[in-house]
């Protein structure tokens, strides 16, 4: 794997090469289908997909980074033909970002911030100050302001209530969410029709988020290994039923559920 700068800067020349031989008028028919708008999903599928690579091995982490990577030159490729920006303007406008939102390092020295809060707040001191450059009418920050709206909805919910507890917001204990998620799960009950329902289902979510939180725990990431638990569990029910020539739409729920508790005990990472 590359390590000298010399190295790093050929491997990511090479790549926007590349991309421009993919998209050249003899090049690739499919790369040059794409737009902006159907390059979004493998955005996100590929971002995911570096997020399962990083507790997996190194190799499978650096090939997934490539697999994003190529997302950020590919969609600077089509903004390069419109002439708004290319790869090398992303490039210059985060490091031009990093290093001036990092003034306690790369600035004079009587810019100084002692720990991670105060870097937050000169973070978004330095923002402000950056949208009245700009020309940006002038607003009262919000302290919401900033959390993707795109993001996964467990990891937003987590995202504003992180905020919203800086400023005092939140409960004193652990008690308090617990209560709600009780509270929630009932109004959930008594919702008189499907809209209501999907409301207090999100209010519910919304809540077992907040008791998450309280109690140290990654709602999304609590889900994220739930899910993996459910099916290493089920393909181990496949696997044993295809041991008996049937399969889980020839067998019924009673042999199901029995090879479930079967695959609990079987499987290492079993959590009931």
């Amino acid at each position: 794997m590359p390590t000298k700068q010399t190295q790093r800067g050929r491997a990511v020349e090479r790549l926007v090469d590349v991309m421009d031989r993919l998209l050249a008028p003899d090049g690739c028919p499919w790369d040059r289908e794409q737009t902006l708008e159907t390059l979004k999903p493998f955005l996100i599928e590929e971002a995911y997909e570096v997020l399962e690579a990083i507790d997996d091995s190194p190799s499978e982490h650096c090939d997934e980074l490539g697999d994003l990577l190529f997302q950020i030159v590919f969609q600077s490729a089509l903004r390069a033909r419109t002439g708004a920006f290319g790869i090398d303007d992303v490039a210059q406008a985060i490091v031009d970002k990093l290093v001036r939102r990092h003034p306690h390092v790369f600035g004079d020295r009587s810019a100084k911030a002692k720990d991670s809060a105060e870097v937050l707040t000169q973070w978004a001191e330095l923002k402000a100050q950056e949208r009245a450059a700009k020309g940006l009418p002038a607003r009262r920050p919000r302290t919401l302001d900033g959390i993707t709206r795109s993001l996964p909805a467990l990891m937003r919910a987590l995202q504003v209530q992180e905020r919203a507890a800086q400023v005092g917001f939140d409960w004193p204990d652990v008690s308090g969410p617990r209560a709600k998620v009780d509270e929630e799960l009932a109004e959930l009950d008594a919702a008189p029709d499907l809209a209501h329902a999907e409301a207090e289902l999100g209010d519910l979510l919304f809540a077992v988020v907040n008791l998450a939180r309280k109690r140290g725990l990654d709602a999304e990431q609590a889900l994220r290994g739930a899910t993996a638990r459910f099916q290493r569990r089920f393909e181990w029910i496949e696997d044993r039923l295809g041991e008996r020539g049937r399969t889980p739409a020839t067998s019924n729920l009673e042999e199901m559920d029995a090879l479930w508790n079967a695959a609990k005990r079987a499987l290492a990472d079993s959590v009931s």
